[in-house]
């Protein structure tokens, strides 16, 4: 079949692109998730993967690359999110009269682990906010970084996509692009809009004079150019090191601090899935599981009949 397979990932691609608004990081999922789909056949026969056809999409096939995923020790959440993968391609293409049943509509979606998020408490968030160094150009990036990740518990992508406009200090609240292309207004706390000023209108500047000042990204790396998703993982991660936390976090786990000192704090579910940008309130109650779970603690701790 020659091209067939790979030249449809392609035209699904464009179609969630052009017509579904899916954002970058969305279509850099589908895109790796399918094109290893047809890399894993195609290694297994010895071709090349353009020379992979539909002969692959079928419930069988799918089910043995489940199994080899399995052997390789993936998460359930990962196999379930290229299942998903494999049966949006598979909608797509009977949506376009390219084949007449969803091979992939009959394979079970692994089930995710149940696992509560991770979250750090007060003390330990104020020792991480503490970590970077205010007196230099880094530093303070480093530090509104932290303060408004954990400030706002917006996505690493949402943060890195943050431009100069998004802003707001004096309002204090930010725009934030979140899955799906979905805008909404984030309110930002003092203590960040503070952390925020002190870069914008000192080290930004330093950075933003390594190119030119061409760039509009608030978040900046040392050359001047926008700044990573892997970039922030990494700041997070030194950080953490540096001050020997319990948990090796990532700044997800801020966006779960965030969630869950709200809970705590008397927040109503409705309000905190707004603020997290959650399409599902089932999405948001995961959170309320971390604040029960909390709950039991101090009752078994406290509570004199055991």
């Amino acid at each position: 079949m020659g091209l067939v397979l790979l030249s449809h990932v392609k035209r699904f691609l464009e179609h969630l692109e052009i017509e579904k608004g899916a954002s970058p990081l969305t279509l850099a999922g589908y895109r790796s998730d399918l094109e290893r789909f047809v890399a894993h056949f195609a290694d297994k026969r010895g071709i090349g993967p353009e020379e992979i056809g539909f002969e692959v999409l079928d419930p069988r096939t799918v089910r043995e690359y489940l199994a080899h995923l399995q052997e390789c020790g993936l998460k359930r959440s990962t196999m379930a999110r290229k299942v998903a993968a494999l049966r949006s391609f598979g909608k797509y293409l009977c949506s376009s009269q390219i084949i007449e049943v969803n091979p992939v509509a009959t394979v079970s979606t692994p089930r995710r682990e149940k696992r509560l998020p991770r979250f750090l408490y007060s003390q330990e968030v104020e020792a991480l906010l503490a970590a970077p160094d205010g007196g230099d150009v880094l530093g303070l990036r480093d530090q509104a970084i932290l303060e408004l990740l954990y400030a706002t518990g917006i996505r690493v992508g949402e943060l890195v996509g943050l431009d100069l406009p998004d802003f707001d200090a004096e309002e204090r609240f930010i725009r934030v692009m979140g899955k799906g292309s979905k805008e909404r207004i984030v309110p930002v706390g003092a203590r960040a809009v503070e952390a925020m000023n002190r870069y914008l209108n000192s080290s930004r500047r330093v950075l933003a004079a390594r190119k030119q000042g061409t760039e509009n990204a608030i978040f900046l790396n040392r050359h001047g150019t926008r700044l990573s998703a892997r970039g922030v993982r990494n700041i997070v991660n030194r950080y953490v090191e540096e001050i020997a936390l319990r948990l090796k976090i990532s700044p997800h786990t801020l966006r779960h601090t965030f969630a869950t000192h709200l809970l705590n704090g008397g927040a109503d579910l409705r309000s905190v899935q707004e603020l997290l940008g959650h399409a599902r309130l089932s999405t948001t109650q995961v959170y309320t599981h971390v604040t029960a779970e909390r709950l039991k603690n101090i009752y078994d701790d406290k509570f004199p009949r055991r």
